[in-house]
């Protein structure tokens, strides 16, 4: 009997190019695409900003000082609006209850309100009659998350405050050398800018970015789930061998076709996701005491995209094959991360992301999500655009995935088994 040919030793192996080759390539490609695409989309959010909407309210109701002819709240609102050297912010000139609406809607990040008693207590500075120095409000909205809340806050305190130097230097000419130098001192700069939070959250809500993390995890169920169970079936079919430890396995193959085997992934995906995304929202709200209402409509919502997910997870898997969970996790998590407008703001990320933001599911998922936790489930605060797209995405999935099989087994292209030795 001969002898059994000797085995490989790594060291031997190790000094093989060929052995490198693809594994340095691929791993090298892969972090320099993670690297770019990750920190593209948040390193300079201040430089990359443009068009932040921001509500401003002129509320102030006092008749226009001596000699001119309009009130203070105008002339500072026509200088922020008309002011074209900076387009960080789209201000929304708007009244009161309007601006209050669009941030109980998310739809603004943010609010200047210019008070109706604003102009009397200007003139009243420069008389015996000061009570207090005139207010400036600005209302953040932490349900936008606290980057585009705080981004918002400093655009509006930046135009506040410059407005108030503007009004300064006018009071201080008007008063002239009468003024003492107490007086001078308080027009100089005459405006008190208070911050206020203009759409108030709980405090389990992560300060406005559990919406994002509760998104995260339903794509990640969506797109682990699908990956598992595409795995396990392939194993339970005989298409894969199951190898845990020293212990390798393979079952008797079953005779089946490429879309029958889709369909098979695809119901278990609509089964097990049932209980994935009720253990997620028992671990989020009961275990962890996240802030949420309207649980069942956020059960259901989280059900549908998570499926939407899977079910794109098995499509793709079906029709690429071995590199389909590649695909998948660039398509779900890799660009779907940075252009989910979640933690960063869409405005203040470069514009390839804000074009992938208009498809990419991470986006459209969160949006709904943020609806149902912080605006009241309100379908203008993205509810009704996240429902349309969650339907979009599956649709395409099934589509996709069944056109796929049906394709290639039209063309006789059966898996291969190879039996082991």
């Amino acid at each position: 009997m001969a002898d059994a040919s000797p085995e490989a030793r790594a060291v031997t192996l190790l000094g093989r190019p060929k052995l490198w080759l693809v594994p340095t390539v691929l791993t090298g490609l892969l972090a320099l695409l993670l690297a770019l695409l990750y920190m593209g989309g948040i390193v300079n959010p201040q430089g990359a900003l443009h068009h932040l909407p921001i509500a401003l309210v002129n509320a102030d109701t006092g008749k226009p000082p001596a000699g001119q002819q309009q009130n203070a709240g105008t002339q500072i609102a026509a200088a922020i609006t008309s002011d074209k050297s900076n387009d960080k912010a789209r201000w929304r000139t708007l009244t009161r209850a309007e601006a209050q609406d669009q941030l109980d809607s998310g739809k603004v990040y943010g609010a200047l309100v210019i008070p109706p008693d604003f102009t009397a207590s200007l003139t009243a500075l420069s008389t015996a009659d000061a009570t207090a120095r005139p207010t400036m409000t600005v209302l953040t909205n932490p349900g936008k998350g606290s980057l585009g809340s705080s981004l918002a806050g400093q655009i509006t305190t930046a135009a506040a405050h410059q407005a108030s130097l503007t009004i300064g230097k006018q009071l201080t000419a008007a008063a002239g050398a009468q003024a003492d130098s107490t007086t001078k001192l308080l027009l100089a700069d005459p405006v008190n800018v208070v911050t206020q939070v203009g759409h108030p959250l709980g405090g389990h809500s992560g300060l406005g970015l559990s919406a994002f993390y509760y998104t995260l995890l339903l794509v990640l169920a969506g797109f682990m789930g699908g990956n598992v169970i595409s795995n396990g079936v392939d194993t339970a079919l005989g298409y894969a061998d199951n190898e845990i430890g020293p212990w390798h396995t393979r079952r008797p193959t079953v005779p089946i076709t490429r879309t029958q085997t889709l369909l098979l992934k695809m119901a278990m995906t609509a089964g097990i996701t049932l209980v994935s995304v009720s253990l997620i929202m028992l671990a989020t709200i009961t275990f962890l005491g996240m802030d949420a209402t309207h649980i069942p409509l956020l059960w259901i919502y989280s059900y549908c995209a998570a499926l939407a997910v899977g079910l794109g997870v098995q499509a793709i898997n079906a029709a690429f094959g071995g590199i389909g969970q590649l695909v998948s996790m660039f398509v779900f998590i890799v660009l779907g991360l940075p252009s989910s407008g979640a933690t960063v703001p869409l405005q203040a990320v470069p514009g390839f992301y804000r074009f992938l933001s208009h498809f990419e599911p991470m986006r459209q998922l969160s949006d709904g999500v943020r609806a149902i936790l912080y605006f009241d489930a309100r379908g203008d605060a993205g509810l009704y655009r996240s429902w349309l797209m969650i339907a979009i995405g599956a649709a395409l999935g099934l589509l996709f995935g069944f056109a796929m099989t049906r394709y290639y087994d039209r063309k006789g292209h059966k898996r291969l088994t190879p039996q082991p030795a």
